[in-house]
């Protein structure tokens, strides 16, 4: 039994890890790099295996680093099953429509102002189309139900803890006459967040592929970053300022607007427009209300009991059009602006931040892990004194402030409580972090006997 990381080995993005037993390839997600424009590119554009020889794939969420590269596999020929929870179907198929939207815009773009000395590009990676067309491979399944993913080999998904329909992985395997279990934890959550359910502890495995975005790094607490958060919009609003807040369309998003839907019903944040910018958001917030069976009992109990609708209020307004954006920048403050995408690197918030960057009236909230090369990770640098936007240099006059207790990931003490409860555990392969934050956490584990691999993108390790 062999596990080759093709993504997501010494970095946090591109998520992509294949399990090699019995003459059978599974893949563990199929995600998207981000980072530096050209060298994600270059990463996204070709697999390093034959899409067609891969047997099936198990994805644990609909993050844009887990989903976003099958409709790019579909497009090359792969035909086997998705499996996945129902929420994350339902979530995949709207991210992917929009990713596709993305890449053919990015596209118009290239052609549009690349110089005429140069090669054109290849086309967009995908297309809206491609993306409608890989979801008839997409199978739902439901939380600690087994199911077979090849003759030999069935899997379990379990609560995570991250986002909507986010799961953790165990898979069955049946070799050589003996039942040998492996996990995956996908991306581990944390037990005080609001709105989806605590994670579930991982049951008896002697491997697990674990995530280690923050190995190395303890969060704030939820209530603090929600106190943070009114401190930021009534400072802000006393100056008559913009925050600005960048934020993952998937979850993120849904998380702020639940916060300050609680913070205006206490009144404790001031009576100023809540714009969503994010048409991908409005979809997505749809889909939450389609699965209640992923929330946990405070929102329950707060929101839908009452049968009232936690992600709307009188002081929040979703946009859809282009137009209405545009107006955006236009419009004096005070006020609050959300927009994708989370790491700064694409869509509408790209704008707002050309236009409100260098006003020193104006907050810009960081609310969410910012990958290394991202536009969003120099902007919550302080030793970055201006950023790149739309290839022009704005000055960085805006104050910066940067919440890291909203992050849908684990800290250490999360990740060192989840790997220490699993019994049976032998070996452990440190995934989806930056070398900083991954090494910490693998000499602690080590400290405990555990065996530890940190490997590197299409390393082999034998399990």
């Amino acid at each position: 039994m062999q596990i080759v990381p093709h993504g997501a080995a010494r970095e946090v993005t591109g998520t992509c890890h294949e399990l090699r037993v019995g003459g059978k390839r599974i893949l563990l997600d199929c995600g998207l790099f981000q980072g530096h424009r050209q060298e994600a590119v270059e990463k996204n554009v070709k697999f390093t295996f034959e899409p067609t020889e891969i047997d099936a794939v198990v994805l644990s969420h609909a993050h844009m680093d887990h989903v976003g590269r099958i409709p790019l596999l579909y497009k090359q020929g792969y035909r086997g099953p998705v499996h996945c929870t129902y929420a994350t179907k339902d979530l995949s198929a709207v991210m992917l429509k929009d990713s596709g939207y993305i890449q053919e815009k990015d596209e118009e773009f290239f052609l549009k102002h690349l110089p005429t000395s140069m090669l054109q590009p290849p086309g967009p990676l995908y297309t809206q189309q491609d993306a409608i067309d890989c979801m008839r491979l997409f199978q739902g399944k439901n939380y600690t139900d087994w199911f077979d993913v090849c003759p030999g080999i069935r899997a379990q998904f379990l609560d995570s803890g991250h986002i909507i329909g986010a799961a953790m992985v165990v898979l069955e395997i049946q070799e050589n006459g003996t039942t040998r279990r492996i996990g995956f934890s996908g991306d581990l959550g944390r037990s005080t967040l609001p709105i989806i359910r605590d994670p579930s502890p991982m049951p008896p495995v002697e491997a697990l592929i674990c995530e280690s975005t923050y190995g190395n790094r303890r969060h704030e607490s939820i209530e603090t970053a929600k106190h943070r958060l009114q401190e930021v919009i009534v400072a802000t609003a006393k100056r008559g300022g913009k925050v600005i807040i960048p934020a993952f369309s998937l979850e993120r998003t849904q998380e702020i607007v639940y916060d300050l839907h609680l913070l205006w019903d206490a009144k404790e944040i001031p009576s100023i427009p809540i714009v969503i910018d994010s048409p991908l958001a409005s979809h997505v917030t749809e889909v939450f209300m389609k699965h209640p069976e992923c929330y946990d009992r405070e929102i329950f109990e707060a929101f839908l009991s009452k049968q009232h609708n936690p992600f709307q209020f009188s002081l929040v307004r979703y946009t859809e059009s282009v137009d209405e954006s545009k107006a955006l920048s236009g419009t004096s403050g005070p006020m609050i602006i959300m927009a994708a995408s989370g790491m700064c690197e694409a869509g509408r918030i790209r704008h707002h931040l050309k236009n409100e960057i260098e006003n020193a009236r104006n907050t810009i909230v960081a609310v969410g892990f910012m990958a290394e090369h991202t536009l969003g990770r120099k902007i919550v640098d302080p030793t970055v004194t201006e950023v790149k936007i739309f290839d022009e240099m704005y000055e960085k006059k805006a104050e910066v402030v940067y919440i890291d207790a909203y992050s849908g990931h684990g800290d250490q003490d999360d990740l060192d409580a989840y790997v220490g409860a699993v019994e049976g555990l032998k070996h452990v392969i440190l995934v989806h972090g930056e070398v900083e934050q991954m090494a910490p956490f693998g000499q602690r584990l080590e400290a405990k006997g555990l065996r530890v691999s940190l490997p590197e993108r299409e390393e082999v390790l034998e399990i």
